[in-house]
């Protein structure tokens, strides 16, 4: 059946479909988005250790993961798919934390159904407007031929001609599996990625505020929030604190997961 999207002054149609997701533990629903190109199993040990105190929600935001592809990629669709899940699971009152792509998705869920959000956090990303970077890395995706390039190994040697950094290259591999028997694909939608790539980088609407308690929590190593957007960010958030993790990059989370895990629990 059809549902309305309020974001902006005109009203959007999308079929209702329902993200997959892993829930675990009991108590307050902690909802967690991943970042572009990832997968909730991106969160799991995080996941794990936080259901000892939460409802925990890892959720595959569409065209990534399990959950269904379409040729629609922006954040208002993003923000309406996040609506339907929580309308579908009953939930109120939910903490929400997003690292990069999935941090603008919380960000923008979060000026929109305020009511629906007690505390927010946002990992390693700005409401700003980022221009399109991932240019080389959806280059070497593109490049790859499953007809040829039929196995792991294979896959990875090709990426690695446009995509040299080990970390990433193994980050992009956990999407390649297999579709059926002898043959591997991408859990991602790449056509609608590639397509819709300059959505990833817009910036939150102009004069958009939640009042709310929000952490941002960034990468020392990482330049995704530098010390000239803590302004915007005060505009948006103006219940906000920062927190620098040293010597941790854009995947701070991954690199130090016991103050990740320490902050968050602080926080909450």
């Amino acid at each position: 059946f059809l549902s309305i999207n309020p974001i902006g002054k005109g009203l959007k149609m999308s079929k209702n479909l329902i993200l997959h997701s892993t829930i675990k533990g009991k108590g307050a629903p902690l909802l967690i988005l991943h970042g572009y190109f990832g997968m909730s199993d991106n969160w799991k040990s995080l996941g794990n250790q936080f259901s000892e105190k939460y409802q925990v929600h890892l959720i595959d935001q569409r065209n990534h993961g399990r959950s269904f592809h379409a040729d629609a990629f922006s954040y208002e669709v993003l923000v309406d798919d996040l609506y339907q899940y929580i309308q579908h699971h009953q939930l109120e009152g939910i903490y929400l934390i997003g690292h990069s792509m999935g941090g603008k998705t919380a960000m923008l869920f979060a000026i929109t159904y305020p009511e629906l959000v007690d505390k927010l956090i946002i990992v390693d990303i700005s409401p700003k407007e980022y221009q399109p970077h991932h240019t080389e890395i959806l280059a070497g995706l593109n490049a790859v031929d499953f007809s040829i390039h039929n196995s792991r190994k294979l896959v990875d040697e090709q990426l690695s001609s446009y995509i040299p950094e080990v970390g990433v290259r193994q980050f992009l591999l956990k999407n390649v599996y297999w579709k059926e028997k002898g043959q591997l694909d991408y859990r991602f939608n790449l056509k609608s990625l590639t397509e819709k790539n300059s959505e990833v980088g817009k910036p939150l609407p102009v004069n958009s505020i939640f009042r709310k308690p929000t952490l941002f929590l960034k990468g020392e190593k990482s330049g995704y929030i530098m010390l000239s957007e803590h302004p915007i960010i005060d505009v948006h958030f103006p219940d906000n604190k920062i927190i620098e993790f040293a010597k941790a990059g854009h995947w701070l989370h991954a690199e130090n997961p016991k103050q990740f895990y320490e902050e968050v629990c602080e926080f909450f």
